[in-house]
């Protein structure tokens, strides 16, 4: 057992890497389907980026501030998370740089939900109304035309004739900046925080999808390590026995002598 566990541990670094980033994660189950009427005025126009299965991970900014009293958490940033399986368990993961500290709080909530919630309606139409402003801004300016930052591409839900049935949750990303500089510029203003968001289903709602390809690797270190201990082990004992045998036949040869 002794030699497994040291043949493992011989061989996990070599499967490890130095990690310089952070995670925040909330984990959630698909809420029923509901029926999204195809005119709908609250949804596409919001602008929001939209995540799915098929379409997991968006890169873009998302704004931070200094926790105050009208905002403890931050600033919102809201997501629209849609094709979910209803009952399914599904992780949500915010992964951004070390190099900038910031506390994420991450929330979900169904589509009646948020629209029958004034604070939450609220705070979602503020959101949508600084994006969009953010946009028009940025395609008319002529300097700006064609460089477009990862925060104004907006995946757009195909527009259906009829009712669609859907399982969907709206995300909401609350981020605070967590640092404390002598530079009173950043103590102003918190500059946006690149982030990964990426929406991972679990397989049989036990163990996210992501992990699957760790998992192998890690069953493969096991038993790659198990092979390597038991070899370890037979050619100690071989040594071992040899050197017995050895030592019993030099004490026969100096019993010998001494009669």
């Amino acid at each position: 057992m002794r030699s497994s566990i040291l043949a493992i541990a011989g061989v996990l670094p070599f499967f490890s890497s130095i990690v310089l980033g952070n995670v925040e994660k909330t984990i959630f189950l698909g809420p029923p389907t509901a029926s999204i009427p195809p005119d709908t005025p609250h949804l596409d126009p919001l602008g929001l980026e939209h995540l799915s299965p098929q379409d997991a991970v968006v890169r873009t900014y998302v704004n931070a501030s200094f926790p105050s009293v009208d905002a403890p958490k931050g600033t919102d940033s809201w997501f629209f998370l849609e094709n979910l399986m209803p009952g399914q368990r599904y992780e949500v993961r915010v992964c951004w740089l070390a190099t900038q500290p910031t506390s994420f709080t991450l929330s979900t909530y169904p589509l009646s939900q948020t629209m029958g919630d004034p604070a939450l309606l609220s705070a979602l139409s503020r959101f949508s109304a600084s994006r969009l402003a953010t946009e028009a801004a940025t395609a008319a300016d002529p300097q700006m035309e064609g460089a477009k930052s990862p925060r104004q591409v907006t995946k757009a839900r195909p527009q259906s004739p009829t009712l669609i049935n859907d399982s969907v949750l709206f995300l909401r990303v609350q981020a605070a900046a967590d640092y404390f500089s002598l530079d009173p510029a950043l103590m102003q203003q918190v500059p946006p925080v690149v982030v990964d968001v990426i929406l991972d289903p679990f397989v049989w709602n036990v163990f996210p999808r992501s992990l699957v390809p760790t998992a192998a690797w890690m069953v493969l270190v096991v038993v790659v390590a198990m092979v390597v201990a038991r070899w370890v082990g037979r050619e100690l004992g071989r040594v071992i026995d040899d050197a017995r045998a050895e030592r019993d036949e030099q004490e026969k040869k100096k019993t010998k002598k001494e009669t």
